[in-house]
């Protein structure tokens, strides 16, 4: 059964009769990460608005007459919304979709769709399997690996389909259809029943497919491939983000950008210099780095510690001792001694100042 979701992937609302309500449980994911069962109950509608989960998009939420639908799931030709009030059987319901959700969703099948087959046409690179994430998307495909030039053509040529506004429709097929032999997909479910859904996008691909889709490529907006990934099995993860998710991508990048500007007191094209000279900055410091501690009255003797890097320490310590007119020894970045003048502590000092100079220029 094709629901009207399906059918008509831009429809918000649908009225449809409840057909059955049964008593249920949910196990969710808690906002302190343990799971959770939820108590509520499995509705069952004479067709429905919302998407079930399926061909790896997530299921849509939504509401039936305003109740929350927290979870729906395909069951053979029908879908269960997981409610946590009960909806009595044979009443009229109207139905609501998450619109912002589920647009997304379409966005990023229909981009999955697109990748897929560009990537196919360009380079022999078949998909092996996709994943709609909550933030970005993620393509697996048959190859260890990929080259920066084939990610490039393959976003130049994803985009130019898009500009040409190409049409995307769904047809159903029956199962006896001779087509159906010549249409592409990874299978069907054990507990699918009623006719096949074919996803084509005009002159570029041909699929079977459960999933929601807009209309035309140019809903699309833009598509960013974000770089590969190391897959299983030898397999390489082409990830990629699609229509508003991209605007949103450059939001939180420009929000970084401005934020990194006012920080180093510079334009974004000098951030990453900037930023190189802080690491160098900070590496210095930790190799240079030095305590030197004394007791003891000004005009008499004392005792001095000197600790930090165990070389420079080595090197060093012997050096204020001698300075300092005593003696002493160390080990493992630790040199300590008796002092005769404490008088020249400020020599001292400068001789280790002097030295950290020395060694940061050379750096």
């Amino acid at each position: 059964m094709a629901f009207w979701c399906q059918r008509d992937s831009y429809a918000r609302e649908f009225t449809t009769t409840v057909v059955s309500c049964c008593p249920a449980e949910l196990q969710t994911e808690g906002s302190n990460g343990k799971k959770e069962v939820l108590s509520g109950f499995q509705v069952v509608l004479e067709d429905t608005v919302l998407f079930p989960e399926g061909g790896g998009q997530p299921d849509d939420r939504g509401t039936i007459n305003d109740i929350s639908v927290l979870r729906v799931t395909r069951r053979g030709e029908q879908a269960d919304h997981f409610t946590q009030t009960p909806l009595d059987p044979g009443s009229q319901v109207l139905v609501r979709v998450d619109w912002e959700r589920r647009f997304d969703h379409m966005q990023q099948h229909s981009g999955q769709h697109l990748i897929t087959a560009v990537a196919d046409h360009l380079f022999k690179l078949k998909t092996t399997s996709w994943e709609l994430g909550r933030f970005r998307s993620a393509i697996e495909l048959d190859t260890p690996s990929m080259t920066a030039e084939q990610v490039a053509a393959i976003e130049q040529s994803v985009n130019e389909k898009i500009r040409d506004r190409l049409p995307v429709n769904v047809r159903e097929l029956s199962l006896d259809d001779p087509e159906v032999e010549q249409v592409s997909g990874r299978g069907l479910p054990d507990d699918h029943a009623g006719p096949i859904r074919v996803v084509n996008i005009e002159g570029v691909d041909s699929n079977m497919c459960c999933g929601t889709h807009v209309s035309n490529l140019s809903d699309l907006q833009v598509i960013k491939i974000l770089g590969t990934e190391k897959g299983k099995k030898n397999r390489t993860n082409l990830i990629f983000l699609s229509g508003n998710r991209v605007l949103k991508w450059m939001e939180r990048s420009h929000g970084t950008e401005k934020a990194l500007t006012a920080l180093l007191k510079c334009g974004a094209e000098d951030h990453v210099e900037a930023v190189k000279k802080l690491q160098n900055s900070t590496k210095i410091l930790q190799k240079e780095t030095l305590l030197f501690l004394t007791v003891g009255d000004e005009k008499g003797g004392g005792l001095f510690l000197l600790a930090g890097p165990p070389a420079s320490v080595e090197t060093l310590g012997p050096r204020v001792a001698e300075v300092l007119e005593g003696k002493g020894a160390g080990k493992k970045g630790r040199f300590q001694g008796k002092a005769t003048k404490m008088s020249r502590r400020m020599e001292a000092q400068a001789l280790l100042q002097d030295y950290i100079s020395t060694q940061s220029a050379k750096e």
